[in-house]
């Protein structure tokens, strides 16, 4: 099962250090490809020798890996690996990879990084319980790493409790656990949309909206890691793609987003529709800057197409199309006004008047109605664990 994956083995300053020489062990055993990442202080608990010989490869902790100066390069090793298990993950490392701190290796080797983080944490019993720590694992899970609970038992301090590292013998299990699932979308091909739309008034000006592309951008990477490739066509914004899954289309106005998207819609197995497209754009854009002349001004506005319900119209039996809805006032009834006249599977409701949700922030509140089902009611997260719960329910509906 684990024969040629490639596993980073980072290894933090921790009693439990010991406990990697017979980690690496089992997963040379069960046929993995074993490199090495070590804190400083790691390795006044155990000798990179002993790690780099169990390895087979060199054990590494700082920039410059021989007597010549040879620059290590912690981007290669971020990318090469195809998972990341950081074991023991001590608790001054897990917070400052949950702060995006960067004053080693590891640290840069896992800011780096492009596959799956397993970390396993060890550290006394007080330091595992306390607010800031549970704080910091609770933000490394919102990043979407599978974080290990300690086992019970005694520990270096004397103390009997929480805090011991996973044995290598759990470890393996869990590394055999995450390539053995099964990806659900795996082969689906997804079309998201996502981001503002700019309609052009001149050569300076637009009619936009405040739309940060974040959620579509959350929902693209969550499916990507399910297996399905993922088509992205976004508009004006940034959008760090961290997947060879999702391939990036940028447009700008309504009229290019309907083009990309009538392109590739009948190829979609799942389309969602996160984008906030402008319902109106100029009729006559100025081919010059518009230059300020008296009290007021009057542009004249033609309606755009509307690319979710001209798709709803075209959808066949077997696609599934998912829509949102922003709201301010009688969300529930505009939702499901749009469910039904666009030909919605789903959709997803948020309104701007909850705190935390809406545009250009990284949390929503939604709703989820579908055509045969009941509404289901999530709490303010995370936008990445709101796209986890917008893809179970897609799942959910391809089940049904």
């Amino acid at each position: 099962m684990l024969k040629g994956k490639k596993i980073l083995l980072g290894v933090c300053g921790s009693i439990a250090a010991y406990k990697s020489a017979l980690l690496i062990r089992l997963l040379v055993k069960a046929g993995c490809e074993v490199r090495v990442v070590m804190t400083s202080s790691a390795k006044t608990f155990i000798t990179p020798l002993t790690l780099s010989t169990l390895s087979k490869n060199p054990a590494v902790s700082s920039f410059e890996k021989d007597e010549q100066g040879q620059w290590e390069n912690h981007v290669e090793l971020g990318l090469w690996a195809d998972l990341f298990l950081i074991a023991p993950a001590s608790a001054n490392t897990l917070a400052k990879m949950a702060n995006g701190l960067c004053d080693n290796l590891l640290l840069a080797t896992y800011l780096s990084a492009k596959c799956p983080v397993m970390l396993a944490p060890a550290m006394d019993l007080d330091m595992y319980k306390h607010p800031a720590t549970l704080q910091n694992l609770k933000t490394l899970q919102s990043f979407g790493h599978q974080v290990l609970d300690a086992n019970h038992g005694e520990l270096a301090s004397g103390l009997v409790g929480e805090g011991r590292m996973a044995e290598p013998e759990e470890l393996l299990d869990k590394v055999e656990s995450h390539f053995a699932k099964k990806k659900r979308f795996e082969g689906k091909q997804v079309l998201i949309t996502a981001g503002p739309t700019f309609e052009k008034i001149d050569p300076v000006r637009f009619i936009g909206n405040h739309s940060s592309g974040k959620m579509g951008l959350a929902i693209a990477h969550v499916l990507a890691r399910e297996g399905a490739h993922v088509q992205l066509i976004a508009g004006p914004g940034k959008y760090p793609v961290d997947s060879d899954s999702i391939t990036l289309v940028h447009v700008s106005s309504a009229d290019e987003m309907y083009e990309a998207v009538g392109e590739r819609y009948p190829k979609s197995d799942i389309t969602i529709f996160a984008a906030a497209v402008a319902d109106y754009r100029p009729v006559s854009p100025a081919e010059e800057k518009i230059k300020k002349a008296g009290e007021s001004m009057t542009i004249e506005l033609i309606k755009n197409k509307d690319i979710a319900a001209e798709m709803g119209q075209r959808k066949s039996q077997t696609q599934i199309n998912v829509g949102f809805a922003l709201e301010t006032e009688n969300e529930e009834q505009h939702a499901r006004e749009k469910l039904v006249k666009k030909n919605f599977d789903l959709i997803v409701l948020n309104s701007l008047n909850d705190n935390g949700a809406g545009f250009s922030v990284d949390t929503n509140k939604i709703t989820i109605f579908s055509v045969d089902q009941k509404p289901k009611h999530f709490e303010l997260k995370s936008k990445q664990k709101v796209a986890e719960d917008i893809v179970d329910c897609i799942h959910e509906k391809i089940q049904s």
